[in-house]
């Protein structure tokens, strides 16, 4: 990078100052109490997310029967809408009232209704919080992850979902016509699971199927969401899909998805990269990750045994320390990947769409910064082109094993388009112009009149070449 000229950086913008996005952040877990979102809000609405994930927590609501507690999801639904971000609430878990099992895990988590009396009590539940929230919060998710025993601990059951599915979109309607419904919440992408979902016809009551992925390589991720797509769409082809969960840690040791990984700051900001632009290679509605700050993952806590809920996960873009409670606690200090957060929701702010631009990788046979070896090829890389109203971009990056190596060389680019280009940073913001050596009008013959883009850096995480005004920026002074 230290060829290129730094000119400035990515103007960033709070979420009161950006009017649409679709790139947004997980919330969870306040249905437990696991932190104070008190010290989260202000920061949280500094990276400029829109869409936010919160937990209705049917446990923590309604703790005597027919009586519903609803001012500590109000307080959040207030604060994250005063400050110009949309919650979308997934609907979960059970409750111990209407159920011994449930009764002795922390929040109920993963005790789905399963009498009638369970299920009379639950359709009453969702009225009351759709109903409450009637012109505030117009999405709502049906559970979550439940083709995972963790989260469905009765053993999960596609065809019991559906028919949660079917009751629970009946029940959100009656309350709020225009409220939407999302279905899925799926963590494993398996075909035979939706399919039995699907069957009982809960994909045609579904606007939206929410999706999470937690793979430490992104690779194979569009094509398992296209399979995903291709099986809704026999059902609905109206389904809208939501990328609902996807994180890593920060650190070795915690808890939670790919927590076995020996995970850093700097390979947790790269990894948000690299989804966040593998996500809109998808036709998503939006994004979310996971999440806010580090907390509890808090799925298989037992009442009375405060030690079995104490399973530190260290997914936050804000890292906190941890009470004797295990309740999320101190300054909510800012990592790596909050900077890198807040330059994505900035320069993908907006309308933007998905597009094939034309360029192309041309492996060159002598590159100086790599000893003269042959640059990659296409093959190689990953990487998708974006257009806007200001101009067009194109993400690129070599998609090494972030756990056992990293990567920086060098690759070479044909096109045609005579814009102006700059490179942006993704991890931190920075904005350079390409030197005229690595910028010029080819004249060989095979291609003559292209414009080559010679020997860019090439790294383990998302560059952006922009033409135009793709994104916003601070010139230096």
């Amino acid at each position: 990078m230290e060829r290129l000229i730094r000119t400035g950086k990515v103007r960033t913008y709070s979420s009161a100052e950006i009017t649409h996005s679709r790139i947004g952040i997980g919330f969870e877990k306040l249905d437990r109490g696991m932190f104070d979102p008190e010290k989260a809000y202000d920061k949280v609405a500094a990276t400029g997310a829109k869409w936010v994930r919160i937990q209705s927590g049917w446990a923590r609501t309604e703790q005597e029967k027919g009586v519903y507690s609803f001012e500590w999801l109000d307080r959040i639904v207030h604060n994250l809408i005063r400050r110009d971000m949309q919650p979308w609430i997934c609907l979960c878990y059970g409750n111990g009232l209407y159920d011994e099992e449930a009764a002795k895990i922390f929040g109920a988590v993963g005790h789905p209704p399963r009498t009638e009396e369970q299920y009379r009590a639950w359709d009453r539940y969702i009225k009351a919080v759709v109903s409450r929230y009637r012109g505030k919060v117009q999405w709502y998710e049906v559970w979550n992850e439940p083709d995972g025993i963790w989260c469905w601990k009765t053993g999960p059951n596609g065809t019991d979902y559906g028919h949660l599915v079917l009751r629970t979109a009946e029940a959100i309607r009656a309350a709020d016509p225009d409220a939407k419904v999302i279905g899925g919440s799926q963590c494993l992408f398996g075909l035979a699971w939706l399919h039995d979902v699907l069957a009982t016809g809960a994909g045609k009551v579904m606007d939206a199927f929410s999706y999470h992925n937690y793979a430490a390589d992104e690779r194979g991720l569009p094509a398992l969401v296209a399979g995903s797509k291709a099986l809704l769409h026999q059902y609905n082809p109206a389904i809208k899909l939501i990328q609902g969960e996807t994180g890593t840690q920060s650190r070795s040791g915690g808890a939670g998805a790919l927590n076995p990984g020996a995970w850093t700051p700097l390979r947790q900001a790269k990894y948000m990269a690299r989804h966040t632009i593998t996500d809109f290679m998808s036709d998503i509605m939006f994004n979310s990750y996971f999440s806010c700050m580090d907390m509890c993952e808090a799925l298989d806590g037992i009442v009375g045994n405060i030690s079995t809920r104490k399973d530190y996960g260290y997914f936050g873009i804000l890292a906190a320390e941890f009470d004797e409670d295990g309740i999320a606690s101190g300054n909510f200090t800012p990592k790596i990947s909050y900077r890198t957060f807040q330059v994505l929701c900035s320069v993908f702010q907006g309308n933007f769409e998905k597009i094939d631009l034309p360029l192309n990788f041309r492996p060159h046979s002598a590159s100086p910064r790599a000893m003269f070896q042959k640059e990659p090829e296409s093959a190689e890389m990953m990487f998708a082109g974006f257009q806007n109203a200001g101009g067009k971009a194109f993400a690129y990056w070599k998609p090494v094993d972030l756990l056992r190596e990293t990567y920086a060389g060098t690759c070479t680019i044909h096109t045609c388009m005579k814009d102006k280009v700059r490179l942006v940073d993704l991890l931190d913001g920075s904005v350079y112009e390409l030197p005229q050596e690595m910028d010029g009008i080819h004249d060989s013959t095979l291609y003559k009149g292209s414009r080559e883009f010679l020997h860019l850096p090439l790294l383990d995480y998302p560059l952006l070449l922009t033409f135009g005004d793709f994104c916003s920026i601070d010139l230096n002074p």
